[in-house]
């Protein structure tokens, strides 16, 4: 029996999405990605997925909506927050939420999935 590690891109810039996609399925994970925050929820609470990876700053739902939504829909989902307007407070608030982690844009693609892979206990 295969067990498929999941994950959930979900960022406004479908560029962010197609680069983040790409590298994380390099890695051997099973990836989908959305730009519609409405779309991801449906999705997240239709299909069990690992990891969730949201930018903070999107038009109809910010990241710290999509932590809360995610921890009621899929509570065993680890959620990494990405944004390009990182403030202490910011990343101190998603912490303290439950947040797996936080992490500033620009970033390297490196960086982000070594903290998948370490979000899912992986040895890759």
């Amino acid at each position: 029996m295969e067990n498929k590690n999941r994950v959930l891109v979900l960022d406004d810039e479908p560029i962010v999405c197609d680069r983040l996609c790409s590298m994380l399925e390099k890695t051997g994970l099973e990836v989908e990605t959305f730009t519609d925050p409405a779309k991801a929820v449906k999705r997240l609470a239709e299909t069990s997925f690992n990891v969730l990876i949201t930018d903070l700053k999107m038009k109809e739902l910010d990241g710290i909506e999509i932590l809360s939504i995610t921890q009621k829909v899929s509570p065993e989902t680890k959620v990494i927050i990405i944004t390009g307007f990182a403030t202490v407070e910011k990343a101190k608030q998603a912490l303290e939420m439950g947040a797996f982690d936080f992490i500033a844009k620009p970033f390297k693609l490196s960086q982000l999935r070594d903290l998948v892979i370490k979000a899912l206990n992986l040895n890759l």
